[in-house]
Formats: C-alpha cells, structure tokens, sequence
C-alpha cells in the first residue's frame, strides 16, 4: 500500500481537529464544563484520548476554539445566506445579520456561550487560534462592508459591543431580553429594525429610534 500523500494526511487531522471542537460543543453544552472531560470529548468524537492533547494544551483552549468555530460558522451562514444584500444598504443589512446572529448564539446556547464568556475573563484569557482569527476576519470584512473608514479599529469595537451585549443576555437570574439589546446595537449603528431577522415586528418600548451615527 502507498504511503498517504501529505495533503491527505492534512485532510485527516483536519477533520479529526474539528471532530473534536464539534463534540466539545456538544458536551458542555449539555451537561456543563465541570462534568465534561477530555476523555468524553475524545469518545464522543470517535478519537483517541491522546489526540486531544496532541491539538490542545488544555480543556479551556479546546473550548475556546470550539466556540470560536460555532461563531464563526453561524456567523458564516447569515452573512451568506439568501436572498444576498445588494445595492447601497447591503452593508447595513450584513451589520443586522452580524447582530442577530451572535444575540441569536447567546439565547439558543446559554450554557456554552455562559461557559467561554467565564472562560475568557479568567486568567487564560483570550485565546487566539484558527478559529478566532477566521471570527475576526468576518467581523471585519462586515465593519468594511458596512462603509467603516478603519475596519482594523472599528472591528475591536463592534466586538466589544456585541460581548457587552451578550453578558447581560446570559445573567444567571436577572438576564435582559434579547429584544432590547437588539434594539441598542441596532440604534447605535443605525440599523432600521426590520433588517437582519427580527425577533418581533417592532422594537422593545421605551427605545430610541435608530440614528445614522456611523462608526
């Protein structure tokens, strides 16, 4: 039998790596970081317990990155998603669709997104790796898009603004509706409610309405 290519090899540590980041998505996010561990992740990805370690040094990393890879997926698919914005408002509209999508991954996972949140206030810190920087180039090119005159120092801001936005979104016992958070972001960039995917057919009472303020 011939030796395996050096591209094949690549292939299949890739997808050993993202089988991996998958079931640390999905174990945490239904029983919790504490009592997920390594070893359940690599069986749940049908791998060898060594092989973690061989990608990750530790389970905060593998987590991070894991949710880095489901943001930027998700954030992948709304950007891209049809009918795709054109004309002069497609930058606004790929703004919406940014917002919608991160609020949206706060609200249908509060464990996970409650869990790396924690994660990255502790003294790891923010993790960079592949899957963060692929985050930040979408956020990017998004900032771009929606007619930002520096993206390398609007796109540390929208960041900002959408993980200050997430944390009271995720309070344990006092969170705020998603609507409203919305509907401040929405304001603060000038987005017209009925962009991106509205989560009701007009914004939350007692808000301001949406100003052209740029970046």
């Amino acid at each position: 039998m011939s030796p395996r290519s050096a591209s094949v090899n690549e292939e299949l540590r890739r997808r050993s790596r993202e089988r991996l980041l998958q079931a640390a998505v999905e174990l945490v996010g239904e029983r919790g970081y504490e009592a997920t561990t390594l070893g359940d992740i690599a069986q749940r990805a049908g791998a060898a317990r060594g092989l973690v370690s061989y990608y990750f040094p530790g389970k905060r990393q593998l987590l991070q990155s894991a949710v880095h890879r489901l943001m930027h997926l998700t954030l992948e698919a709304a950007l891209l998603r049809e009918p795709r914005p054109t004309g002069p408002d497609a930058g606004n509209e790929l703004m919406a669709r940014a917002i919608d999508a991160i609020l949206g991954l706060a609200h249908d996972h509060p464990l996970l997104m409650r869990t790396h949140m924690a994660g990255i206030l502790t003294a790891e810190g923010f993790i960079q790796c592949p899957e963060q920087q692929r985050l930040a180039q979408l956020l990017r090119e998004t900032v771009t898009a929606y007619g930002s005159p520096d993206p390398d120092a609007d796109y540390p801001l929208l960041r900002a603004l959408l993980m200050g936005s997430v944390v009271p979104l995720l309070l344990p016992g006092a969170p705020m509706p998603q609507a409203r958070l919305r509907a401040e972001l929405f304001q603060r960039y000038g987005l017209p409610w009925e962009l991106g995917v509205p989560p009701a057919e007009k914004p939350p009472g007692g808000t301001r309405a949406p100003s052209a303020t740029p970046l």
